[in-house]
């Protein structure tokens, strides 16, 4: 694929007004939300609820669009029309998750690296013929005594760096993620540290790895005060912090940055981003990837 289209899809994927619903929940993670709620994990019923969400009428409206998990992109509607053809149809962009999941960094406790690299590139072209014209790999940052190591943040950021050329390579928008996790009693301010060295990384490993930055999309995490932390930053606070962060480490050919929500409610994590377009003087459009909230 060119770069020109590489480039459109990104930029359809931050078109105004619009955001990216994350439903690439892996099935032991869907089980717990089923659970909560007394619905068998089978199937059937994560089909009927992907179906359920994907149908919406008007949902193109403000959706651009949403992050599949594999069993997902393999099926149907009722009518038996594949999900990624009936979301195609309907003006949604599909996406697909292709990590393997965080795993212990050998060597450095408390720390994680994610794996899937291998076998890739031959995931990635049957994803593209099964109608996914973007895709997504997370990584994770801890923040804990002595941690994130260089080590951990450059492990991942290579990762995310190969991921995103082989991604380019198959035709597909890569979506990079380098969640710093808001579990802990850290300060915003750490936070802040922690998340400019992780994207001043990236950013310099997806150069290195050749990656158009112009069909490439950022999504990130705010900077946000630890959970446990017994000073919570305010609103306002939160936002300058993550503008004035991404301000400092993102280049403005980026098409754009949708946020995860983290584990922020949905009160938290919509106040925080309009908050951030009150701001203006943005180089690049802000919206949202969320899941949970």
């Amino acid at each position: 694929m060119s770069i020109e289209q590489l480039a459109e899809t990104a930029q359809a994927m931050v078109a105004p007004g619009k955001g990216i619903i994350a439903i690439d929940e892996s099935t032991s993670t869907i089980a717990k939300r089923f659970a909560s709620v007394g619905i068998e994990n089978i199937e059937e019923n994560r089909r009927a609820y992907r179906e359920l969400l994907l149908t919406t009428p008007k949902l193109s409206d403000y959706i651009s669009g949403a992050i599949l998990f594999d069993e997902t992109i393999r099926q149907k509607t009722k009518d038996g029309v594949p999900f990624a053809d009936y979301m195609t149809a309907h003006g949604i962009i599909p996406g697909i998750k292709v990590d393997k999941g965080a795993q212990p960094l050998a060597g450095m406790p408390g720390e994680l690296v994610t794996e899937g690299l291998d076998g890739l590139r031959a995931r990635l072209e049957e994803y593209y013929t099964l109608g996914a014209r973007f895709a997504k790999w997370r990584a994770v940052i801890n923040i804990g005594e002595d941690i994130p190591s260089g080590t951990c943040i450059e492990a991942n950021s290579h990762a995310l760096a190969r991921y995103a050329a082989l991604c380019q390579e198959q035709g597909l928008v890569p979506m990079v993620e380098p969640e710093v996790i808001m579990d802990g009693s850290h300060d915003i301010e750490t936070c802040y540290e922690v998340t400019e060295a992780t994207l001043r990384s990236l950013f310099g490993a997806l150069y290195e790895q050749n990656v158009v930055l112009e069909g490439t999309i950022l999504k990130a995490s705010m900077v946000i005060s630890g959970k446990s932390c017994e000073e919570q930053a305010s609103i306002e606070e939160v936002a300058e912090s993550t503008v004035m962060c991404l301000k400092s480490t993102v280049p403005a050919i980026l098409p754009g940055i949708v946020f995860l929500s983290g584990g922020q409610t949905d009160e938290q994590s919509t106040a925080h981003l309009n908050e951030m377009h009150q701001l203006g003087n943005l180089p690049w459009p802000l919206s949202f990837s969320y899941g949970r909230a």
